[in-house]
This record gives structure tokens, C-alpha cells and sequence, in this order.
């Protein structure tokens, strides 16, 4: 399985996902010509993707994915209530391309499993994802105003996870640039996981078995790549964990296209 975070931030969202012949996006939260550049960049032409899930519709996450279904004739899946909360956004899309997927729905996109899971997040109906290939996973766990008991059980023993690690709360707090509501809104329980609350995430996934996490979803203007390391390393550290050694401990960049990650199936 290969898996590369093509953009993951504040500032727009689309990750790929192939396993054999598999390949398809989660989320598609940049234009049409950015995603397309952005996957010949890793090797990969954009008519030979085969859908594009959608988690939720912010336009973080759902600006190209018009673009997608109507000039690329990719499907794209959404949850009923995202699919109601985007049509406005995204335009129309030719019938056969709008595909409806359940919230807690399992099924199959070629070679690829998917499983799909509710998230906290203040959206209409919105999901994060688990990708099946053979016997190794790729889970997406952001824009969570909590790292639930229910998320958990869902992503638990991923071999790898994109982990929301959004803000750093007094930066947040100290922003000039954002009203109070705005505030309240990202730091309480629908909004988005801070990088000290994505460091207990990340214990927790670890002692159940993961052993690669992407820190990702990095607010532009209240986060650093280089404090949401630190934050994260710092808590693994306490606990006798050794980024590197012991775990894969990687950022996602909001700006450019990110590494290609290979899962080799077990046994």
C-alpha cells in the first residue's frame, strides 16, 4: 500500500491512497490543476484515479472536488448529509458520479477497503476513514474537537495514521486575527485537536500497536511543523518512546506535497 499526504492544513486538504491497481483521494480541498500537479509530482495521472472521498464539506476539503467529477470523471463518495451541505459549493454533478456512502459504512473501491467512521467535528454528517489493503491499514483522523473513545476504536492498530494536530492554544488565544467565536469554535469539542491533546491521541494509538503517525491538518497561522513535533516527540519521550527508533514520527506540510509512505503486508 502507498499512501502520500499531497496537502494536509488549514489551508486545503487531499491525500492519496493506492493498493494494486487502487488508487483513489480522500478529500479534495485544492483546484483541479493543483491536485493535478500535485500527483504527477509523486508519478501518478489523474485520469487513473478511481474516486475521491470526501469527509466533510469545509472547503478545506471539498474545493476541487467539483472540478474532479465533472472534467475528470472521477465518483465522487460523501455522506448524505455532507452531500446535502456541498452541492451549493461544489456544483453540479453528472448523476452517476454522486455516490452516497453511510456514516459506520464498510465496503469496497476496487482493490481498496474502506471503512468509514463519525468524527466530533462541527460539520453536517462528517467521517474519517480507514483504508484496507491486504492485511495493513491507513487511517485519517482530523478536524476532531476531541479524540473520542469512538475514533479510537475505529483507527486502533492502523499501521499508519494522519493525526490531527492543529493548534497550539495560546498561539490560538494570542491571534490578532480571529474573533473570539472563531476561538471558541476551533478549541472546544467540534472543532480541532491542539497539539498537546494529538500527543495523548498519539500514546494511546501507539500502546495499540501503530507504528507510524503523521502529524497533520497544521493550522497556517497558530501551529508550527516544528512545534507540533516537539510537543508530540516530548510526550513520546516521557513514556520511554523513542521517535524514529521505536515510532515513525513524521509532519505533513500545508504547502507542498509530502513524502510517499510504502506499508509492506505482513507475514
Amino acid at each position: 500500500m502507498f499512501f502520500c499526504p499531497l496537502y494536509s492544513g488549514s489551508s486545503g486538504n487531499v491525500l492519496f491512497c493506492q493498493y494494486g491497481g487502487t488508487r483513489l483521494l480522500v478529500d479534495a480541498g485544492k483546484s483541479g490543476s493543483c491536485i493535478e500537479e500535485a500527483l504527477k509530482d509523486i508519478g501518478v495521472k489523474i485520469r487513473s484515479i478511481s474516486g475521491v472521498l470526501i469527509t466533510h464539506e469545509h472547503s478545506d476539503h471539498i474545493a476541487g472536488a467539483g472540478v474532479m467529477a465533472r472534467k475528470y470523471g472521477l465518483p465522487v463518495y460523501a455522506t448524505p448529509g455532507t452531500w446535502r451541505a456541498m452541492e451549493s459549493k461544489i456544483g453540479k454533478i453528472p448523476p452517476g458520479l454522486r455516490r452516497e456512502i453511510g456514516a459506520g459504512q464498510d465496503f469496497y473501491l476496487g482493490e481498496l477497503g474502506i471503512s468509514s467512521f463519525r468524527i466530533p467535528h462541527d460539520a453536517e454528517e462528517p467521517v474519517g476513514f480507514r483504508l484496507w489493503g491486504g492485511n495493513v491499514s491507513v487511517s485519517t483522523a482530523t478536524d476532531l474537537g476531541h479524540f473520542s473513545d469512538d475514533v479510537f476504536a475505529q483507527i486502533a492498530g492502523s499501521d499508519l495514521v494522519l493525526l490531527e494536530s492543529n493548534h497550539d492554544p495560546d498561539m490560538l488565544r494570542a491571534n490578532p486575527h480571529y474573533n473570539s467565536q472563531l476561538k471558541k469554535r476551533i478549541l472546544g469539542d467540534y472543532g480541532h485537536l491542539s497539539n498537546e491533546a494529538c500527543s495523548q491521541a498519539l500514546l494511546r494509538l501507539i500502546a495499540a500497536g501503530t507504528r507510524g503517525v503523521i502529524l497533520g491538518h497544521l493550522s497556517g497561522e497558530n501551529n508550527t511543523p516544528g512545534l507540533a513535533m516537539r510537543v508530540s516527540s516530548a510526550a513520546l519521550r516521557q513514556e520511554g518512546i523513542e521517535p524514529d527508533r521505536d515510532v515513525n514520527l513524521q509532519v505533513a506540510l500545508r504547502d507542498r506535497v509530502g513524502a510517499v509512505y510504502s506499508l509492506c503486508e505482513k507475514g
